[in-house]
């Protein structure tokens, strides 16, 4: 089987998942995990709500193109627990990128379909997830189980 994506070069980075097959990032998009957070403090029911938020944003800029998300670490710090619960916070950079890689189905026309994914992740910096060295649970994705095929752009 044939385990290449795109050229590289045409991509933003390319990553190397833990099964070795590689996938490269198409398009990469950075917010700030509270930025527009007005009113207040990170918490679970706002981080779930955060979460939600992106997903769905991810899901309709790209129809049809499955989004998966990573779990996002979560850290309890010692402060004082609001209406809303303990305090729970986020890394503070959220990630959705979208990734390519070569068709699931051997049997595709390989110039015509490519493998593709949405994936959120939180992360502590604004970097680009590049090579062996991206965070590990990126590396991990099960690329066949959530990443489908389609026809590569005209």
């Amino acid at each position: 089987m044939q385990q290449h994506a795109t050229s590289p070069a045409l991509a933003l980075a390319r990553l190397v998942l833990a099964s070795g097959r590689p996938v490269d990032l198409a398009e990469l998009r950075f917010t700030s995990t509270y930025g527009d957070l007005l009113e207040g403090y990170p918490c679970k029911p706002v981080n779930d709500l955060r979460i939600r938020g992106l997903l769905r944003t991810a899901a309709r800029a790209r129809p049809g193109t499955p989004v998966h998300l990573v779990p996002p670490p979560r850290a309890y710090p010692d402060q004082y627990a609001g209406g809303l619960g303990p305090v729970e916070v986020l890394p503070p950079v959220a990630c959705v990128g979208t990734f390519h890689s070569t068709a699931l189905d051997p049997a595709r026309d390989p110039v015509a379909y490519r493998s593709r994914l949405t994936v959120l992740w939180f992360q502590t910096t604004p970097r680009l997830p590049a090579g062996c060295d991206a965070e590990p649970a990126l590396r991990d994705l099960d690329w066949p189980a959530l990443a489908r095929d389609a026809r590569a752009l005209a």
